[in-house]
Order: C-alpha cells, then sequence, then structure tokens
C-alpha cells in the first residue's frame, strides 16, 4: 500500500474529527421531567405577573 491516495485522511484524522466523536450523554440534553416544566411555567408566570405590577 505504498501508493496511497494523498486526498485521504487517515485513520487517526478521521478518529479526531469533532463529528466523529461519540455524544457525551447530558452534553446536549434536551428532554426535561413534568416536574421541571412545571416549575418554569410556575417561574415564568410569577415574573410575568410581577413585571405587569409595576
Amino acid at each position: 500500500m505504498p501508493n496511497q491516495d494523498n486526498n485521504q485522511a487517515t485513520k487517526a484524522e478521521v478518529q479526531s474529527t469533532e463529528l466523529n466523536k461519540m455524544p457525551v450523554p447530558g452534553k446536549d440534553d434536551t428532554e426535561f421531567s413534568a416536574e421541571e416544566a412545571a416549575e418554569a411555567f410556575k417561574e415564568n408566570q410569577s415574573s410575568s405577573s410581577r413585571s405587569e405590577n409595576q
């Protein structure tokens, strides 16, 4: 295999590219529980009612 095509990435280059890495658990986690949603909703409601009273 000494006549290797120069426009091909090496194994090390492929393994170190950002798109080829395994995802980190929880890093881009978009799921949330119903409790978290209810808490965020309550916080949003209380902050909007405070701004209306000012």
